[in-house]
C-alpha cells in the first residue's frame, strides 16, 4: 500500500533526507504536499521531480518566483505563509505529515495535521517543547500516531519495545557534545560561527548545529522526551557519547539497559518513522562494531554548557516557560550567527529572558504564542544591550 506524504520543511536537511528515503522506495511512498522556506531553486527541483498537489512558501514574492520557473498551471497550486503550511499539513489525501520546519514555526501546522487526523513523523522538537501537553492530548483525542524522527527519540521508541512502560526506570539520551565539547570555558569566547557549525558526526541545519554546540539541542530533546514518552523529567538523563554510535538507551527496573546502535545518519530514524512497524533497506553502510573501537560516555559539563541545566529548570517550572526559553534561544542563536553576540552569551541571553518573562499556564495555543512573542521582544533587547557593551569594550581596548 502506498503511503502519501506531506513534507513540511522539504528543502532543509531533514526534508532532503526524507525525499532520499522516498526515492529509494519506489511505489511505497507518494509525495502529495511540500512546504519550504526561501530555497526556491531547490524547491523547484523537488516540485518537478515529485509533482505534489500543493506547495507552500513563505510569501507572495517567493510564490511568484517559484511559479515563474514552473510550467503553466502551477501558480494555482502554490500557497503562502502559515496558512499555506497548514493547508499542506491537512491535505485530504496525505496519510502522514513529516514535520521538519525548524523552530517555533512548526507548532501550528503540526497541530493542524494532528487535528486533521494525520499521523505525524516529527523532527520539529520545538513543537513538543512549546506545547507538549496540548500536542499529546490531541494525539490521544484524534487517535493518530506521533513518530519521532530525532535519532535519540527514535532510539528510545525502539528500546521501549523491549519491555513494559511501567517497568522503565529511566531514559538516557546521548549527545555527541558537538564541535566545542573539548574547549575550555575561556576558549569558548573565541568560538566562531564557522567552528560551531562544523559538527563532527551529523549533517544538520545551521540552527540545530549551533544548538548542538551549546547543548541546548539536548535540553530541548529532554523536554520533548518528557512528553513523547510520558516520563518524569527526573528520570531522563543525558550522557556525552562522542562517537554517536549508541543513539539512546532505556534502563528498566531490573537493571537491564536496552540501547539502539547504528551509523550516524538521519536516514535511519527517518526510514523507521515513515515505514513503522516495517523496516526498509535504505542502502547505508552497516555498523561494523569491530571497527568502532572503544565507546566512551561522559557526564555533561554544566558549567561550560549551562543550556542543558536551564532546560531541566524550565521543564520543572512548566507552563509557558519552555516556550519562553525556546523563543529566546532562537533569537540568541540568530544573533550569534550574525556576529552580534559571542558563543557563551547565547545561554546568558536565554537565562536572562527566562528570569524576566512571567510564567503563565499553557492552557491553550494562544497563550503559548503570546509568551513566545514576549520572550522574543525581551531577548532581542538583551541581545542589543550585550552588543552595545561589546562594542564599547572593543573601543576601550583600541583606545
Amino acid at each position: 500500500m502506498t503511503r502519501s506524504l506531506s513534507i513540511l520543511g522539504s528543502t532543509g536537511s531533514i526534508g532532503r533526507n526524507v525525499l532520499d528515503v522516498v526515492r529509494q522506495q519506489p511505489g511505497r511512498f507518494k509525495v502529495t504536499g511540500l512546504a519550504a522556506g526561501r530555497n526556491i531553486a531547490l524547491l523547484r527541483e523537488q516540485v518537478l521531480t515529485w509533482q505534489p498537489r500543493l506547495v507552500a512558501v513563505n510569501d507572495g514574492a517567493l510564490a511568484a518566483e517559484l511559479a515563474a520557473g514552473l510550467p503553466g498551471g502551477w501558480a494555482a497550486k502554490i500557497v503562502v505563509g502559515n496558512d499555506g503550511n497548514e493547508r499542506v499539513a491537512t491535505l485530504a489525501d496525505a496519510d502522514m505529515v513529516v514535520s521538519a520546519i525548524v523552530g517555533s514555526a512548526g507548532l501550528l501546522p503540526t497541530l493542524a495535521a494532528i487535528r486533521a487526523g494525520k499521523d505525524v513523523a516529527l523532527a520539529n522538537k520545538e513543537t513538543m517543547v512549546m506545547a507538549g501537553s496540548l500536542v499529546m492530548d490531541e494525539v490521544r483525542r484524534r487517535k493518530v500516531r506521533l513518530l519521532p524522527i530525532d535519532s535519540e527519540h527514535s532510539a528510545v521508541a525502539q528500546a521501549l519495545e523491549a519491555g513494559r512502560k511501567e517497568d522503565v526506570a529511566r531514559i538516557i539520551l546521548t549527545a555527541s557534545g558537538g564541535p566545542c565539547r573539548d574547549l575550555t570555558a575561556e576558549k569558548l569566547w573565541d568560538v566562531t560561527p564557522e567552528q560551531a557549525l562544523a559538527h563532527p558526526n551529523w549533517d544538520m541545519g545551521r540552527k540545530i548545529s549551533i544548538d548542538s554546540a551549546t547543548l541546548m539541542n539536548k535540553g530541548l530533546e529532554v523536554i520533548e522526551a518528557r512528553w513523547l514518552f510520558d516520563v518524569e523529567i527526573d528520570r531522563i538523563d543525558v550522557l556525552i557519547h562522542p562517537q554517536s554510535i549508541v543513539h539512546s538507551l532505556v534502563e528498566y527496573v531490573d537493571g537491564s539497559v536496552m540501547a539502539q546502535l547504528g551509523v550516524p545518519d538521519m536516514r535511519v530514524p527517518i526510514a523507521f518513522a515513515l515505514s513503522c512497524p516495517e523496516r526498509v533497506a535504505i542502502g547505508l553502510p552497516r555498523l561494523q562494531l569491530h571497527e568502532c573501537g572503544n565507546l566512551h560516555f561522559f557526564k555533561p559539563d554544566l558549567f561550560r554548557f549551562p543550556s542543558l541545566a536551564l532546560a531541566y529548570h524550565v521543564c520543572r517550572m512548566g507552563g509557558t516557560m519552555p516556550a519562553v526559553m525556546n523563543a529566546a534561544n532562537e533569537i540568541a542563536v540568530d544573533a550569534f550567527l550574525n556576529g552580534t553576540i559571542r558563543f557563551p552569551e547565547i545561554p546568558r541571553v536565554v537565562e536572562e529572558t527566562v528570569k524576566r518573562v512571567l510564567r503563565k499556564e499553557a492552557d491553550d495555543v494562544e497563550t503559548i504564542l503570546a509568551s513566545d512573542r514576549e520572550a522574543r521582544a525581551v531577548s532581542a533587547s538583551i541581545v542589543s544591550a550585550a552588543a552595545d557593551r561589546g562594542a564599547a569594550a572593543k573601543q576601550n581596548n583600541q583606545a
